[in-house]
């Protein structure tokens, strides 16, 4: 068994933007992250690698958990060694990958600023399985 570190919830309320950090956030089946914009979507989580915002940091360092959208941050997982259909503990919620990478839209604000995204290679979407809050600072893990 494989275990990660959340560094970081994240929400908005308007797609297509940076999401800001807040304290909890509950999964729910069929939804994804209540209270975001994103809720009902067909992306119902969305999950990015502190060490790959690292990388963009060297080229702006204003960029940190939120920036690229994703609801949680977390330190540990590498979306390279991951496939979809692999299940996800973590906080009390239980999630199943379902999409690794995405396109970026040519507005990408990311990628306007540093010249690249990371998101359609080491974002990780996922559905959720089992209801459940997560907050900052939960373990998760995998490969059970």
């Amino acid at each position: 068994m494989n275990s990660f570190r959340v560094v970081s919830v994240n929400v908005s309320d308007v797609k297509g933007c940076s999401k800001t950090p807040v304290d909890v956030i509950t999964l729910a089946k069929e939804i994804g992250v209540l209270s975001d914009a994103h809720a009902g979507t067909g992306r119902q989580v969305s999950l990015l690698a502190m060490e790959d915002i690292r990388l963009l940091q060297s080229s702006d360092s204003s960029i940190g958990p939120g920036s690229l959208a994703e609801n949680i941050t977390v330190e540990g997982l590498d979306a390279g060694r991951l496939s979809v259909g692999e299940q996800l503990q973590v906080g009390e919620a239980t999630i199943e990958i379902t999409q690794i990478g995405k396109s970026c839209h040519s507005a990408c604000e990311i990628k306007k600023r540093v010249g690249h995204c990371i998101m359609p290679t080491r974002g990780i979407f996922a559905k959720v399985l089992k209801e459940g809050v997560v907050r900052h600072e939960d373990i998760g893990t995998y490969g059970i």
